[in-house]
């Protein structure tokens, strides 16, 4: 036997080499979803059945930022269309539900939304993304997708080290903070013997399979409208929630034609609101006013912080579900206005407000497939386990995402019946002179959008390849003003962009800079890969 390790500890710099393939790759935060995927893609699907089979996977074997309850985006390149397509299946809120009702009820924290319980859930939808990308698009059933993922939970997988972590860091807090019966489901379904498992360890789903399996033969019809939607709609009710069966029966993924900005002869794509993809497309915006030949001096950090903090100045007061935008979001994407905030940066760092443009816990997956099909593809519970909310006998843990409302009625986020949340989760596409590029993203809160940027900005402005574009070392900017840099951050750097007025701190959890994945596809039909190094990604392919 060899000597007990840290599987955490990293105390030697390591490399990544982009990935070659011309079969086909997926490309997961989580080995075995990578490897769902492939299967997939062995087995005479194509790159849809494999993004849904490595999604389904991901619920299994990463429980600790996506469940059977959590929603999904996608953006998919069909190479039989010629056309790139959107998917928003993000659900609404409950019908039952209204600002009033959660004060009346007592069911606010403070005065604001909680985030945990029964009243943030909203309808799930990565489910009905699952079956709307294999129906559509894909050459297999839905049954046979979920296969894998039922193979996982039933007969056990090894679990990684960051899952591992986060496990029983997520349990640490929830035993404090869990005290209501309602989360007893959560502790039956992800304990054992009341622990978290560790790295290593061999864990079985039992419930998540049946419930896979149910989800399969039925091709999704028993989570929205049969067995499945009759229990959750039972301990919605028994507990005070809002989610009805009436809801899940009435809801519909949307296909949405994806928003770009043109940048520097690459068009950046990105899912419309409700989701903050837009975020990433102003801040480009603004970006192409400025020529960059260097992508780790002091005035290029000090420009793409100073355009994601104008960017999220103007989506957090205007994004949510567009039907109750107070502006048309393509405004917010006008080149004039673009240029018009770009003016506004200057040698300092400053505090940023909205203005108004003129008229006129999350897991990502790329697949491609020999037939140049590409999708891009992210789901999420929103805050690690969600609402902590499991259907007890089921492994249905339901997302959190109506935490992200506002029940103050002068926002655009004010929660009202069957409304869309602002939503974090954004997979992200680029296209070149009408053709696709490739997939690519980074998950991680309201990281995202800032990942996007700097990805895209590595591939595009610096000739990165795919695996040094997602190395290259990340900031975040932090709502409450301050901006966090990972360690290996060049220091020299780090204090020069304090000296221009930017409140900078290194932050040690290098997680919460994203975990991000891409595909680069030439116009050989040869793919290039490059998976996230800050987690336990890897790249499956043929």
């Amino acid at each position: 036997m060899i000597q007990p390790f840290d599987p955490l500890l990293q105390k030697y710099p390591s490399q990544r080499f982009p990935v070659y393939a011309s079969g086909g790759m997926v490309c997961c935060s989580a080995p075995m979803a990578s490897a769902a995927g492939l299967e997939a893609l062995r087995a005479g699907g194509n790159a849809f059945d494999a993004a849904a089979a490595a999604a389904a996977a991901l619920t299994v074997i990463e429980p600790t930022d996506n469940g059977l309850g959590a929603d999904a985006f996608a953006i998919a390149w069909s190479a039989k269309d010629r056309r790139l397509y959107g998917l928003n299946s993000s659900g609404p809120s409950p019908m039952g539900i209204s600002a009033e009702a959660i004060l009346t009820a007592g069911r606010d924290d403070h005065g604001k939304m909680p985030a945990l319980g029964w009243t943030p859930v909203t309808v799930p939808g990565a489910v009905k993304a699952w079956k709307e990308l294999t129906n559509r698009f894909g050459k297999r059933s839905l049954q046979e997708n979920l296969a894998p993922a039922v193979h996982y939970a039933r007969d056990g997988y090894a679990l990684s080290a960051n899952i591992a972590s986060n496990w029983q860091n997520a349990l640490k807090i929830y035993r404090k903070t869990l005290q209501e019966p309602c989360f007893d489901a959560w502790f039956d379904t992800f304990t054992i013997n009341g622990e978290a498992p560790k790295a290593g360890d061999l864990v079985r789903l039992p419930d998540h399979a049946d419930t896979l399996e149910l989800i399969g033969k039925t091709d999704s019809d028993a989570f929205y409208h049969g067995e499945l939607a009759d229990r959750i709609d039972a301990e919605s009710r028994k507990w005070g929630g809002f989610l009805r069966k009436s809801d899940l029966e009435a809801y519909e993924a949307e296909w949405v034609e994806p928003i770009r900005v043109s940048y520097r002869g690459y068009e950046v794509c990105e899912i419309p609101p409700n989701g903050q993809g837009i975020v990433a497309l102003m801040a480009l915006n603004i970006l192409k006013a400025f020529e960059f030949d260097d992508p780790d001096s002091v005035l290029t950090k000090h420009r793409q912080i100073e355009a994601l903090k104008i960017a999220f100045a103007d989506a957090l007061h205007y994004v949510t579900d567009p039907r109750d935008m107070s502006i048309d979001y393509h405004r917010l994407l006008d080149p004039a206005y673009g240029d018009r905030r770009a003016a506004e940066i200057g040698e300092k760092a400053r505090i940023y407000t909205y203005e108004t443009p003129p008229k006129s816990g999350t897991v990502y997956l790329a697949a491609a497939d020999s037939e140049g099909n590409l999708v891009s593809y992210i789901q999420s519970n929103y805050m690690g386990f969600g609402s902590c909310i499991v259907i007890p006998g089921t492994g249905i843990g339901l997302q959190n995402r109506g935490a992200d409302f506002s029940l103050n009625p002068a926002d655009a986020n004010y929660i009202r019946p069957g409304k869309r949340s602002y939503h974090t989760i954004i997979p992200a596409f680029l296209m070149k002179h009408g053709k696709p590029v490739g997939p690519f993203g980074v998950m991680g809160g309201y990281m995202q959008p800032q990942g996007h940027v700097q990805v895209a900005m590595n591939t595009i402005d610096f000739g990165m390849n795919p695996q040094q574009a997602l190395d290259a070392p990340r900031f975040q900017w932090m709502r409450a003003g301050d901006v966090t840099v990972e360690p290996r951050f060049d220091p020299a750097l780090m204090q020069a962009l304090s000296r221009l007025g930017h409140d900078i701190r290194l932050d040690q959890n290098v997680g919460s800079f994203g975990r991000g994945q891409m595909i680069v596809r030439l116009e050989s039909g040869v793919l290039i890969g490059g998976t996230e190094s800050r987690t336990d990604s890897n790249i499956a392919c043929f």
